[in-house]
């Protein structure tokens, strides 16, 4: 997703909405406000239905998979009924959003989520981990011509080859891709955000994080790591309760990660061997050669009168060797910087 910020050295944030509003349009707008407080540059939401995304069945097929997550006992039916975002908010949440300055976008789940979402233009268009299999949506979502932003959860190799090849043969060549642990809550140590630059240099696109761990370390660590993207789920209270609130940050918490990778930002800074003003002032704090007991003209130099210490007002420490045995000009205190106009032969 080629946004202003990816001509600069600034990380494109993502607040992810997702089922952080207890049903309750009032508190999905707050959220959004509170994104913007927070310091996120966009507010991502999910499009989808209960009826979207699977079918209302208790079978086996339909519990087991959630068994060992933060969801088990439930149906995938169940959790999506109250997970899901109701359509008919979208149109006041994309308004609120640009009015408070943050683009907003949504993950599409089904074709007719994309066709639902085409009609507020949104600057691009999300494919969730679970859904980068979903050859045909990607697809259909590409076809679009919008930036695509893709999580790389589930995804083997050749499942992300595959999605962007969707992509391109289908015109498409805006791509983003995000490394994603896909557990919830996600172990840091399952991270693996080396895996970063290696998206990057494999498929020649941007690359960013979705990040599932708790707190804020990842995303600082994936901007350091070339990370141009992060989103992270983001939730006004956590009282607010609901599947996703353990692993989302609050508005402190979101706010602190925001400063954190502005912070990472500057010190990655740029290639450069120049000192700036600061350091060269500080150049004075190197070593150099100094005498360290008095010297009459025409005496030696030695180890024992000239040493390298700091601070840095005398010669450069590589002169050490060629002034031993050499003869003094004048008469030496100790504590004086040596310098060219003290030697003899040199």
């Amino acid at each position: 997703m080629k946004t202003n910020n990816q001509t600069s050295n600034r990380t494109f944030i993502i607040a992810e909405l997702s089922a952080n509003h207890g049903h309750d349009i009032n508190t999905a707008i707050e959220t959004i406000k509170a994104a913007k407080r927070a310091g996120a540059d966009a507010i991502k939401l999910q499009t989808y239905t209960a009826d979207t995304l699977t079918i209302d069945c208790n079978n086996q097929y339909f519990t087991d998979v959630l068994k060992g997550t933060l969801w088990d006992g439930r149906t995938l039916y169940d959790l999506y009924k109250e997970a899901y975002t109701p359509w008919e908010w979208h149109e006041e949440l994309f308004k609120t959003a640009k009015e408070e300055g943050l683009i907003c976008f949504s993950s599409p789940f089904d074709k007719t989520a994309v066709d639902f979402l085409e009609q507020f233009s949104p600057p691009a268009y999300k494919i969730a981990s679970f859904e980068i299999t979903d050859i045909p949506l990607i697809e259909y979502t590409a076809s679009k011509g919008r930036p695509m932003i893709i999580s790389t959860g589930v995804a083997k190799l050749e499942d992300i080859e595959l999605a962007i090849k969707t992509c391109y043969d289908a015109g498409n060549h805006d791509i983003t891709l995000l490394k994603c642990t896909s557990s919830y809550p996600a172990p840091i140590e399952e991270a693996n955000l080396a895996t970063i630059p290696d998206l990057e240099e494999r498929f020649g696109v941007e690359v960013g994080l979705s990040d599932h761990t708790m707190g804020i370390v990842a995303p600082v660590v994936a901007v350091t790591m070339g990370a141009r993207v992060i989103e992270k789920h983001f939730i006004l209270e956590k009282l607010i309760g609901g599947p996703d609130a353990s692993f989302s940050l609050d508005e402190k918490e979101f706010t602190e990660m925001v400063s954190a990778v502005r912070e990472a930002e500057k010190a990655i800074g740029k290639v450069s061997y120049e000192l700036t003003d600061k350091v060269k002032a500080s150049r004075k704090f190197a070593r150099s050669l100094f005498v360290v007991k008095d010297i009459k003209a025409g005496e030696v130099f030695t180890e024992e009168n000239v040493r390298s210490i700091r601070p840095g007002y005398g010669l450069h420490p590589k002169y050490f060797k060629e002034i031993l045995g050499k003869v003094a000009k004048e008469d030496l205190e100790k504590g004086e910087p040596l310098n060219i106009r003290s030697l003899d032969n040199i």
